[in-house]
């Protein structure tokens, strides 16, 4: 049990200790606290559950035992739930752009719960892809005490002895718009592509940042590893809450964990499993709330001398629980601190170093799911960032499992993802179109909606390879082939992908880094001073509401000004 901490600094002391904190008091003796109860540090235990979808919904049973690890080192939990927008459900039409909204509003409402009740620490739980940076975000925003831990990744489906994913079944739309795969086919398929509770298993947007949330310090050593239905799942849970009480004891807080070197871990671990282009927004959007610079193209900087060595979905051959079963994120980081491709120093939840928690690893050699960095699947991380005339201010490409890595070709535009969709479901485009979707950005969409549909049709009819797609907007994790997303300015400002038109040749090139128009700066300079802003359907509401307040997608798409114009820390009222 953690010694006795006094409450004279600690938050809570605002609302239980005093004669004018009687009527407070009041409030906890209702809910069956005990003096000695509310005489302990109060820690909250955030959650995203919610029966949404899979991701989210064995959070309930995870925080329970969180809550047994905080009582038994002395401290009172105080468990509250959020919001999650599910991706998975929200993909392919308006619901979408709720999903990057979702993120902030999860730090938002995490914030206000902790602020209104003055809790001391807390640990949060996550299981879909925004609330994990969501959460992480309002734990450097707050800087109390604080651990991260991932709700789990889901099994993979089994269909004719093969391994499938949610990933299949967007792919298999596009088969069966074009007439290669029947009725019953796709219904076979989507009954067993989701098993069990838990996230998309391959290393899509919510596995990325579960790894980020090991790399980056902030969670227990292999919490994210564990598929969702195992048991050994609530026994981390058990040390998370045991963890936030030693962290109080000694006062340490993500912004002592979360350092420019942290960050640096973080993004590494990105590129070395071939993650999300996701992770571009998120990292960027994390350290925003501590104060610190670092945006898209610090992120492209370390992806580009990182090497790539987890064969994970959707570039490669595994999913989550294939990892999990040779050790788990350890592994991968005991790889690239093996290699030097890690600052061991950083320190951690544990109150330990990387290297400390990473001392007795061993990295198995019987296994391909990771390699050593002497021997990488490339020697490049699987993200890329892009730059050029037809993107100032910087994009992001996944080429995990990509063989070609240059594409030119003309511009095939659409105004929507909708009106995308459509055409690629009709097969109207050709081979070496460029498809170009936008007003899909943070301020356009609203929202920087995700385009897995449209991409996921592209493969299932055979044209993966064979076409590109650019977007101001996101690509899910699940994405593959040569989509560029993040593409900034957004068209809804003005940008150069906003004075694209119809056969205007694009030529991309991930192994320079560039996104480029063939125009010359005067003929965009006429079709700029020609355009004119458009006006979206979102009028009222919070994702006018986000609208109004999102910055560019350059600096994670964050919507207040951050730690660098804080005059107070919420841990220190």
């Amino acid at each position: 049990m953690t010694a006795k901490i006094p409450k004279s600094k600690l938050p809570s002391r605002h609302v239980t200790e005093g004669p004018a904190r009687a009527p407070h008091r009041s409030y906890y003796y209702a809910m069956g606290m005990t003096e000695e109860e509310i005489a302990q540090p109060f820690v909250g235990v955030a959650t995203c559950w919610n029966e949404a979808a899979p991701c989210n919904i064995s959070l309930s049973r995870q925080a329970q035992s969180v809550k047994q690890g905080v009582k038994e080192q002395g401290g009172t939990p105080r468990e509250f739930t959020t919001i999650t927008v599910t991706d998975g459900i929200a993909m392919g039409h308006a619901g979408m752009k709720s999903s990057l909204v979702s993120r902030d509003v999860i730090a938002d409402s995490v914030e206000l719960t902790m602020r209104g009740h003055c809790y001391d620490a807390w640990v949060g739980l996550a299981g879909c892809d925004k609330s994990l940076p969501g959460m992480m975000m309002a734990m450097l925003r707050l800087n109390v005490p604080s651990v991260f831990m991932y709700g789990g990744s889901i099994l993979p489906g089994k269909l004719h002895g093969k391994d499938v994913t949610v990933q299949d079944v967007f792919e298999a739309v596009g088969k069966h718009a074009a007439g290669n795969m029947s009725d019953a086919e796709l219904h076979e398929l989507e009954c067993v592509a989701c098993p069990s509770a838990g996230a998309c298993g391959g290393q899509f947007t919510a596995n990325t940042m579960a790894c980020v949330s090991e790399a980056i310090g902030l969670a227990l050593p292999g919490s994210a590893g564990a598929p969702a239905p195992y048991e050994s799942r609530d026994q981390y849970a058990v040390a998370s809450g045991q963890a936030v009480m030693k962290l109080i004891e000694i006062n340490l807080r993500p912004r002592d964990i979360v350092t420019l070197k942290a960050l640096e871990n973080a993004a590494t671990i990105v590129a070395a499993s071939g993650g999300s282009t996701n992770a571009a927004l998120h990292l960027p959007a994390m350290v925003h709330e501590v104060g610190i610079k670092f945006d898209l193209h610090d992120v492209a900087a370390i992806f580009k001398r990182t090497p790539y060595i987890a064969d994970l979905k959707p570039g490669g051959r595994y999913v989550a629980k294939d990892m999990f079963e040779i050790g788990g994120v350890p592994v991968l980081m005991k790889a690239l601190l093996d290699g030097g491709f890690l600052h061991g120093d950083c320190i951690t939840v544990t109150g330990k170093t990387i290297a400390e928690n990473l001392k007795d690893v061993v990295f198995p050699k019987d296994q391909d799911v990771v390699r050593p960095t002497s021997s990488p699947l490339s020697p490049t991380g699987g993200v890329v960032g892009l730059r050029g005339n037809l993107a100032p201010q910087g994009a992001i490409v996944k080429v995990a499992g990509m063989k070609n890595l240059q594409f030119k070709g003309p511009a095939r535009v659409f105004d929507c993802e909708e009106d995308a969709f459509k055409a690629v479901e009709q097969h109207n485009y050709k081979d070496g179109d460029v498809i170009v979707i936008r007003y899909e950005g943070p301020r356009g969409g609203p929202g920087m909606r995700e385009m897995l549909s449209t991409t996921a049709a592209l493969y299932g009819q055979g044209s993966g390879d064979k076409v590109a797609l650019i977007t101001d907007g996101r690509f899910s994790g699940a994405t593959r082939g040569f989509c560029v997303g993040h593409v900034g300015p957004e068209a809804a400002v003005g940008g150069p992908i906003g004075l694209l038109r119809d056969g205007d040749i694009i030529t991309m090139d991930a192994d320079k880094g560039l996104l480029q128009v063939e125009l010359s700066d005067a003929e965009l300079a006429k079709r700029k001073a020609a355009w004119k802003p458009r006006q979206h359907d979102f009028q009222s509401g919070a994702i006018w509401k986000f609208a109004q307040l999102v910055g560019d997608a350059e600096k994670g798409a964050v919507t207040h000004p951050g730690g660098a114009a804080e005059t107070h820390v919420y841990a220190d009222i």
